[in-house]
């Protein structure tokens, strides 16, 4: 590796080389913010279940059989907190939203057609609220569900401001608009907390303005370049996740601050030896440059293990981060070391390194964490395990969340008119189960009658209509509404057995039929089948090629068995942790089945970082040491940098805590925490130990 980076990293130290770098990234940066955007490219009702999964064929096939009932469902819900809602004001907003006839809406039910009886279906129980069904045409986008909503939402509050009833659209339609808002001003205030955390912790720990300045500059530039490129790639077809971009600018910021952490480190170090500052650059990275591009490349195979995954968030996940990851180890060779060099000596201003200046190198509390952990191993090392095998014994109260309206905030109008519509009516109402009877030939009535009989001798089941016949009667649609939430871990279960039993009752009653279960809780159970079998596959693939890159880096046998064990353990600690952190301080008392993943993913690829440090210093000293001094001076002199490039990381992704989404907010504490452990625990302590207690001296 050395042969290909020597050349690159010596050329981009000379004055000429810096200049014509950081000119390159500029012009690069400047041409590609004037192709696509990537905000155009976004979508937030993204597939996440594979083509093949059972509940996406009966969607397609939903599709094939019924193509005029296509268009996105919306719910509009009236509600008087304190008293009986009035027929009369419902009509007076109603009307007032279907006068301005908002384009995209292709139908609103019409209440005051209707007689008493069938009115009472669409009022709850204690008359203080009514639900009137609405329907967007087909083809829609999220930005349009957006401005309809908008649409709607104003008309319809203007109307009711002097009325006694409140106003809000839910369902489909209504949840798919306030997200691409959401997910809109999200992601814009994430980039301001994330650009003020690092400015104030790299001022607060290096107490220097320029050393913040300039892995901001530096990482803005490579942000806008990544951004660029991923919407080419959009504009090329792929399908760009919100959540995902909003991780992978996390990422891209912690991975571009860390990196340059560990070349200004290394740039001071060598300025005290040359009083030219390309030359200090020079050494510097030819010091720095091969980690660094090792750790980037650590991450970028990692990401991309995700091709393997078959929920297509985590495929989502490996294009764009790769890319973005390509793109970071680039400028950690080029625009990084080429802008610390054309600021040189100022950059460290108060505090500037002179040449021929030694210092005593000040190790801090580090000085005095590694003579206790090299003299005390068996209570140091013990005492870190205990803890964390304590906190990982959580996560057999791990709990997953599958209703994703939970995910936004309480006031946002969608999810208040969900609440409501979830309290006052059946629950089963809020997200139906299509079933698709499909026979061979005709149907008759009475197979069509038993079918459905059959549905409803199921205690779970509240109700079943049959909705549509196709013309030529040989495939029968209908409607099942649960006793529970569609949401709930219960319903799933129910549904996935209900699907397995259909097949022996068809058998029964002796139809010759598919069956097809389309709707929110067959997708879900999907979701959750095929998000299991993803978590083993993906443990065990990135574990298996984590171990390869570290004999190769290593050379060694059981080194890199003691730094993946510890990884692990870490890993499941911080899950652990993390889950009784978020209930006791903000009452998240389930999880995205997500979460799990993504935290795994970026706690494996991130955190291995910081034990390669350790032990390649722990390997250099140890060919002219004991074990046990070693480790001491690999402790004592890679703990100051690395504790700081860790606080640094876990503020980074923290930064997602200023999410309104609970999947990222939780994502980023977790993350955060899982980082702090690696950080001071594992590498500091834990792996520290196993080296003492494996490892003789020859």
């Amino acid at each position: 590796m050395k042969k290909f980076l020597y050349p690159i990293t010596d050329w981009v130290s000379t004055k000429r080389g810096m200049w014509i770098t950081i000119i390159g990234w500029l012009v690069l940066m400047i041409g590609l913010s004037a192709g696509p955007k990537l905000g155009d490219y976004k979508i937030t009702n993204f597939q996440s279940l594979p083509d093949e999964a059972e509940s996406i064929i009966a969607e397609n096939k939903l599709e094939e059989l019924f193509p005029n009932d296509l268009g996105t469902p919306g719910i509009l819900v009236f509600h008087n907190e304190t008293g009986n809602i009035e027929l009369d004001e419902v009509k007076q907003v109603l009307n007032a939203i279907m006068a301005e006839d908002i384009k995209g809406i292709e139908t609103i039910i019409d209440v005051s057609a209707m007689p008493e009886q069938a009115l009472a279906a669409f009022t709850s129980e204690d008359k203080t609220t009514m639900i009137v069904p609405m329907n967007l045409e087909a083809g829609l986008g999220n930005a349009d569900y957006s401005e309809i909503n908008d649409a709607a939402s104003e008309i319809g509050n203007e109307a009711a401001k002097d009325l006694a009833l409140d106003f809000y659209i839910t369902g489909p339609a209504g949840i798919a608009g306030d997200t691409t808002k959401l997910f809109e001003s999200a992601d814009l205030q994430l980039l301001f907390a994330t650009i003020a955390i690092i400015l104030v912790l790299l001022i607060v720990i290096y107490r220097s303005p320029l050393l913040a300045f300039i892995p901001l500059l530096a990482t803005v530039i490579v942000y806008q370049v990544v951004n660029q490129s991923v919407a080419l790639m959009g504009l090329g077809g792929l399908e760009i996740n919100n959540s995902t971009t909003s991780i992978m600018s996390i990422l891209l910021f912690a991975a571009v601050i860390d990196y340059s952490l560990f070349v200004f480190s290394r740039y001071r170090e060598e300025l005290n030896h040359y009083e030219n500052k390309y030359e200090a650059m020079k050494d510097a990275m030819r010091a720095t440059g091969e980690p660094v591009f090792f750790a980037g490349g650590t991450v970028l195979a990692t990401m991309l293990i995700l091709f393997f995954a078959d929920f297509r968030d985590y495929q989502n996940f490996a294009p764009i981060f790769g890319l973005a990851m390509f793109i970071i180890m680039l400028a950690s060779i080029t625009l990084v070391p080429a802008l610390f060099t054309l600021f040189g000596r100022k950059a460290f201003w108060p505090k500037v390194p002179e040449y021929g200046e030694q210092k005593e190198v000040k190790h801090g509390i580090w000085g005095a964490v590694a003579k206790f952990v090299v003299n005390k191993p068996g209570l140091s090392g013990g005492l870190v395990a205990i803890f964390m095998l304590i906190t990982a014994l959580n996560v057999f109260n791990l709990d997953f969340e599958f209703n994703s309206v939970k995910n936004f905030p309480e006031k946002l109008p969608s999810r208040v008119g969900y609440e409501i519509v979830e309290e006052k009516f059946n629950k089963g109402d809020l997200a139906q189960t299509t079933i698709i009877l499909q026979g061979v030939e005709a149907l008759t009535e009475e197979e069509i009658q038993a079918f459905s009989n059959e549905l409803t001798s199921n205690e779970e089941i509240d109700s079943v209509t049959l909705v549509d016949l196709t013309d030529d009667q040989t495939a029968a649609k209908i409607n099942v509404s649960l006793t529970m939430n569609p949401y709930s871990s219960e319903a799933i279960d129910f549904i996935e057995k209900l699907r397995k039993d259909t097949d022996n009752a068809v058998k029964n009653l002796e139809i010759e039929a598919d069956v097809y279960f389309s709707g929110i809780t067959a997708k879900l159970a999907d979701e959750r089948d095929i998000n299991n079998g993803d978590i083993i596959k993906i443990v065990i693939l990135e574990t298996l090629l984590i171990l390869v890159l570290l004999f190769a880096l290593t050379r060694s046998i059981k080194m890199p068995i003691y730094m993946m064990a510890t990884i692990l353990i870490s890993y499941v600690s911080a899950l652990g942790l993390g889950l009784f952190l978020i209930d006791v301080l903000f009452g998240y008392d389930a999880i995205s089945t997500r979460v799990p993943v993504y935290a795994f993913i970026f706690l494996v690829a991130l955190g291995i970082d910081y034990n390669i440090i350790l032990v390649s210093r722990f390997l250099e000293e140890r060919k002219n040491k004991t074990v046990k001094d070693a480790l001491e001076v690999a402790i004592r002199n890679t703990g100051g940098v690395i504790s700081s490039a860790g606080l640094i990381l876990a503020a980074t992704f923290a930064a997602l805590t200023t999410m309104p989404i609970a999947d990222l907010f939780i994502f980023g504490f977790m993350v955060a925490i899982g980082i702090l452990i690696d950080t001071f625990l594992v590498r500091g302590m834990l792996l520290p130990s196993l080296i003492l207690f494996f490892e003789k001296d020859k």
